[in-house]
């Protein structure tokens, strides 16, 4: 018997914890489920795209790929760029919808405008670029052997890595930072973060930025080691929430231990039981975690 389902469980589970930090910020924070996270990977993805293609254009040079990878330096700074832009697209949607509805709304509007949005996003997605899949590159990579049947691509590597770097940026913001620390107040207790002088707004911009930003990772990586389409991040938004909540609402480590939980499991599912059934493995973790321990793994009872 292969192991190689856990070689790309893990690769699937990085990206989907990476994910899943930004919807436990919003969840945590904003106390709503925010649909448009899925959509803000797609929309990452796309734009890295775009960019690295004009990048391209401009430096015929620079598009070579790096080493043993499939994309060169213009992924890599378009990865960039986007990853800023992608923050900024967060931002304007809380800015346009979401500011308006926490003055006058409930959460569950806010949930029923968040579906709506991503809808919109998505429907915008697939008229600007088509449904026709696409790709960051055509090179073809060398799986490496690691033994045990287990073989990984330069890429898949690559992927495992950043997320590690940017998962240890965030801890370190989260914990070291002033703006961290404010993050963490206002997601224990909004009110009281306000009368001691926080300054909320500030903080729920941040969350939008943040957010943004590590989906658009997330769909770069996506896109590195599978394929780009509008309905990516649409995919991976159940996982996402599953591995949110498994973790911990709240929980940046949580989320990622539950990002790897849940893409293992996924894994196995499609080496023991079928890829018919991948979708519905994270639904009923889902469904275990809210059933057997509502807070999560390290999530705290309020």
């Amino acid at each position: 018997m292969t192991l190689q389902f856990l070689a790309d469980g893990l690769v699937m589970g990085a990206m989907t914890g990476l994910g899943a930090i930004g919807v436990t910020l919003t969840y945590s924070i904003l106390r709503f489920a925010n649909f448009t996270h899925g959509d803000l990977i797609s929309w990452g993805a796309y734009l890295t795209l775009t960019l690295s293609l004009l990048i391209g254009a401009a430096l015929p040079s620079a598009g070579a790929p790096i080493g043993p990878f499939s994309f060169g330096w213009p992924i890599l700074a378009a990865g960039l760029a986007a990853m800023l832009l992608t923050g900024l697209l967060a931002l304007a949607l809380d800015f346009l919808l979401f500011a308006r509805l926490r003055r006058r709304g409930t959460a569950i509007i806010m949930v029923i405008a968040s579906f709506g949005a991503s809808l919109a996003l998505r429907s915008l997605l697939e008229f600007l670029y088509t449904p026709a899949p696409t790709y960051f590159s055509r090179e073809l990579q060398i799986a490496i052997p690691l033994g045990a049947g287990i073989r990984v691509t330069p890429d898949q590597l690559c992927t495992l890595a950043l997320t590690a770097a940017l998962v240890a940026a965030m801890h370190l913001l989260l914990t070291r930072s002033h703006i961290g620390r404010a993050m963490r107040a206002v997601s224990e207790n909004p009110a009281l973060a306000r009368v001691v002088g926080i300054d909320v707004a500030a903080v729920i911009r941040t969350t939008w930025l943040i957010g943004g930003a590590l989906a658009c990772a997330a769909g770069v990586m996506l896109g590195l080691t599978v394929q780009i389409r509008p309905y990516m991040g649409f995919d991976l938004l159940l996982p996402l929430f599953a591995a949110a909540i498994l973790g911990g609402i709240g929980s940046v480590p949580g989320a990622v231990a539950g990002g790897l939980i849940v893409g293992l499991a996924e894994s196995a599912g499609v080496q023991f039981i079928g890829a018919n059934y991948r979708a519905a493995i994270a639904f009923l973790l889902l469904l275990l975690v809210l059933l057997l321990k509502p807070t999560g793994l390290f999530g705290v009872r309020p």
